[in-house]
Parts: C-alpha cells; sequence; structure tokens
C-alpha cells in the first residue's frame, strides 16, 4: 500500500456535487419504477459488455502524449490522448492539506476517498468534455512494491463500492505485461448502473492504473477510442 501522495480532483468533487444536485431536484420516482429501471440497466449494461467482447475495438486520433517531463501530467509511463481531450495533473497532497485546513473532518474524509482508491492515489485526469463526451480517463499511481499488475487492478476494483461482474484478462503492450478489467458500477446515490473498465502496469517507478468511466454506459462505449488509444500507445516512461 503506497504513502498518501496526492492531488486536486476537480472533476471528481464537481461529479459529487452534482449528484447532489441531480437527486435533491429531481421528481423521487416509484419503487417500482426504480427497481425497474435498475434492472433494465444492469442487463443493458451486461449485454453491451457481451456484445462487444469480441468486436475488434475502434482507435481515437491522437492529439498529443502525455507522461514525460513537461507534459500536461508527469507519469511512470507515457501514452497518448485523443485528440480534444484535455489533460491536467492532480495534486492530490495539496488537496488533502487544503481540506485538512477546512478544519471539517468530513470534507478530509471525503477528499481522501475521492483522491485514493485502494493501492493508488489519483495522479492526472484527462477531461473528454472538450471533445464532446461526459467523463474522464482518469490516472492513479502507486508506490513501487510486490504486487504484480492483477493484484494492484483487482485491489483498485474491490475499493470502489458498487462494483460488481469484473472480468479480468492480460496484455501487453510497449514492452509492459498489464491486467484489464470490464466491470459493471451501481450508484446508491443515483440509483443507475453502469459499464467502467480499467488497466493496470506495474513500472520501476511504480503502478499505474488508466480507470474510463463515463456519465453512464453511453457515454463510456462512446470513450472507448480514447481508452484504445491509450491502452495501445502505453509506455514505460
Amino acid at each position: 500500500m503506497p504513502a498518501r501522495t496526492g492531488s486536486t480532483r476537480r472533476g471528481l468533487v464537481n461529479a459529487a456535487l452534482l449528484a447532489g444536485v441531480l437527486t435533491g431536484c429531481s421528481e423521487a420516482p416509484s419503487d417500482d419504477a426504480k427497481a425497474s429501471a435498475s434492472a433494465s440497466a444492469s442487463a443493458s449494461a451486461s449485454a453491451s459488455a457481451a456484445a462487444s467482447a469480441d468486436a475488434k475495438p475502434a482507435v481515437a486520433v491522437s492529439g498529443g502524449s502525455i507522461g514525460a517531463v513537461g507534459s500536461a501530467c508527469e507519469l511512470p509511463v507515457t501514452f497518448d490522448i485523443a485528440e480534444g481531450w484535455k489533460a491536467e495533473a492532480v495534486d492530490a497532497e495539496a488537496a488533502m492539506e487544503k481540506a485538512g485546513d477546512s478544519g471539517s473532518g468530513i470534507g478530509g474524509e471525503l477528499a481522501d476517498a475521492l483522491l485514493h482508491q485502494g493501492p493508488v492515489t489519483a495522479a492526472c485526469e484527462v477531461d473528454a468534455k472538450p471533445a464532446g463526451h461526459i467523463g474522464y480517463l482518469r490516472v492513479w499511481t502507486g508506490d513501487p512494491g510486490e504486487d504484480d499488475a492483477r493484484a494492484v487492478l483487482e485491489a483498485f476494483v474491490a475499493a470502489e463500492d458498487g462494483a460488481s461482474r469484473a472480468r479480468y484478462h492480460t496484455f501487453r503492450t510497449g514492452g509492459l505485461a498489464g491486467a484489464e478489467v470490464e466491470y459493471l458500477h451501481t450508484s446508491e446515490l443515483l440509483d443507475e448502473t453502469k459499464r467502467e473498465r480499467a488497466l493496470a502496469v506495474t513500472t520501476s517507478g511504480g503502478p499505474v492504473v488508466l480507470h474510463l468511466g463515463g456519465m453512464d454506459t453511453e457515454e463510456h462505449e462512446a470513450m472507448l477510442p480514447a481508452y484504445e488509444l491509450a491502452k495501445r500507445t502505453l509506455r514505460a516512461g
């Protein structure tokens, strides 16, 4: 488990605030309607995952790379980001200090939950909004250790509340051996299920996890070409 060194996650905090606004302003559906919608979303996400398992993934046009010294996010790896997407480094340590200075224990707990997941800490956020999508490709990093990529990824998913039906497999890219997972995430707050995926590699600088979420499964799938671009161009830094 790495020492927690950190970053400010404006996108994550905004997402949490947005979730509160949505639940506070929307009309509450009936219990039967909510159960039906949740079951339908889960079935749809599962079917989508199964249908796309054998499909050859599309790859987005590159808009540049990140990870190297002097780039928007300096990481233990480098990879290309899709054209129009915008990368921003996450300073978790500064964010945690700011949350602590606020004097609110709840604020500190929220920041910790947003900035750390399992053995890794948020390091970079690549925003799809400039390219017309609602979601992020997020990069998480950790301290060097003995865990392989699969163990790191399993710990990452296990730390996410609402994750289920995880399917793991291995891959190789740019001389790196990695693990990848596709899973469903159910939000109790928003009462919906959506598809997500992530990959992990280990480097001399520590483990790296790339995670693709999205507002919903439709947005997630629309952003897959950007994820595939990152995966195919991933190299040790």
